[in-house]
């Protein structure tokens, strides 16, 4: 299905898997990850075009590689930040943003915290809790200075997360909004009602185009939709998506919404608003005056979380914390999450939060690391979008479908000679996740994708 976010509508996009084989104690162990190509997100540029996006996004993940070739480490914390450190000032000289940069970082990071956590026979909760990585909390957040991620993240990983339902900018909301001849009865619900009703969602994450008018009433429209099938039993957040280069506008959308009687109520049930200041202002202190903004919501980054020092300018500024995607770095998403856990120990709060978000993730690799991480972390409520816009794991070859039933029957179930994913009463079930190394319990039959044109 097409998926409007932004300034782009995707209806197709590539999907990259990276192996990745490291010594670890004298032996060698192999780890996976995956990604899908997204253009218009890690790079917002309206001059380029998805080709060329695309082309770039590739781009970073070869460098990357050759860079990790080349670095020796005694941990992988130590790994990650050489890494980190030749693949920025390279990017720069080029033009890339940091967001992409370290896009192609965390693919190389990704398959070696799944060699590590293979190499030690742990999941991925046991290996951060016990710092098999070698992280320096310090390192990234020097108030964390001899602390260890133990003190920080949960005992155990969550069993379950609740899925955060996208409704993107285009997406029908009842059966009226679907034109005609575009039903697609293909055993997966199309529109928000059904989508609540088949997967028993009530959190919701609501997505803003900047036009204020327009906003106020697909907003007073989705709100129609969640009170007739949730009640109050539902939640939200709204991504802003950049549409805002100026504060004040968006402060103008918030007023409108207090004064309008239906959005004031609904809103009631808001968790925190997402990115709506452009990247290029939104750690602006000229333009996000957050702190001066008396009585307003929680705001978070997203976007604006791309380089090691964003997170705490953020703070400083008054946004409530940041967003995890595993695109966008884990140890550092892990090391974020320590900060955000320790400011609100010490401030006896629970204002700064930390969301799990998606990136159209799909299995069978990077959805699962990114469930993961989010239990290992601790984010319980997590956008998921994946399984909406895609029709399950139907792109790939039958192999892989069967090895995700035979191996996270949990998390997956079948539909049409497919696996989908299984959301039931609005969450997903993580145990065969979190049982895993990083996430995906097996080496998969890549052998599937031979001679296979993806």
């Amino acid at each position: 299905m097409p998926f409007r976010f932004g300034i782009a509508v995707m209806t197709e996009a590539p999907h990259v898997f990276l192996e990745g084989t490291f010594e670890i104690d004298g032996k060698t162990f192999t780890g996976i990850a995956a990604d899908g190509l997204l253009p218009k997100w890690f790079d917002k540029s309206p001059d380029k075009g998805a080709q060329q996006e695309l082309d770039e996004l590739l781009l970073v993940i070869r460098q990357a590689v050759a860079f990790a070739r080349q670095i020796p480490a005694s941990t992988g914390f130590e790994f990650w930040r050489q890494l980190y450190a030749a693949q920025m000032p390279w990017a720069a000289e080029r033009g890339l943003p940091p967001l992409l940069a370290h896009f192609g970082v965390s693919m190389v990071e990704r398959t070696l915290l799944d060699a590590l956590a293979r190499a030690h026979g742990v999941n991925f909760s046991t290996l951060l809790r016990e710092n098999l990585a070698g992280m320096d909390l310090g390192a990234i957040h020097p108030e964390l200075a001899g602390r260890e991620p133990r003190e920080f993240l949960p005992v155990r990983p969550l069993a379950t997360v609740i899925a955060r339902h996208t409704v993107g900018l285009s997406d029908p909301l009842t059966a009226a909004d679907v034109p005609a001849g575009e039903a697609l009865e293909d055993g997966l619900p199309q529109t928000l009602e059904d989508c609540v009703k088949f997967y028993g969602l009530h959190h919701f994450k609501l997505k803003v185009r900047g036009d204020v008018d327009a906003d106020l009433n697909r907003l007073r429209q989705i709100a129609a939709v969640v009170g007739k099938h949730c009640g109050r039993d539902y939640a939200f957040t709204l991504d802003g998506n950049e549409q805002y280069k100026e504060f004040p506008k968006f402060v103008e959308l918030w007023e409108r919404i207090q004064s309008d009687a239906t959005l004031k109520v609904f809103f009631e049930k808001l968790i925190f608003i997402e990115q709506p200041l452009y990247r290029s202002v939104a750690l602006d202190p000229k333009v996000a005056k957050i702190k001066d903004w008396k009585g307003g919501p929680p705001m978070i980054i997203d976007e604006s979380d791309a380089e090691i020092g964003d997170l705490e300018q953020a703070l400083e500024l008054g946004y409530a914390g940041t967003s995890h995607k595993n695109c966008k770095g884990v140890m550092k998403g892990v090391i974020h999450r320590c900060l955000i856990n320790h400011r609100n120990a010490i401030g006896k709060t629970e204002r700064h939060q930390m969301s799990g978000e998606d990136l159209v993730n799909i299995g069978p690799v990077a959805l699962l690391q990114d469930l993961a991480a989010q239990a290992a972390m601790g984010n319980a409520t997590v956008e998921r979008n994946g399984h909406h816009y895609f029709r399950g794991l139907s792109v790939f070859p039958p192999a892989i479908s069967e090895a995700m039933l035979a191996r996270h029957g949990d998390l997956y179930t079948r539909l049409d000679g497919f696996a989908r994913l299984d959301v039931r009463g609005g969450e997903l079930q993580l145990g065969s996740v979190n049982a895993a190394p990083f996430g995906v319990a097996a080496e998969l039959p890549m052998t599937a994708f031979e001679n296979v044109p993806l």
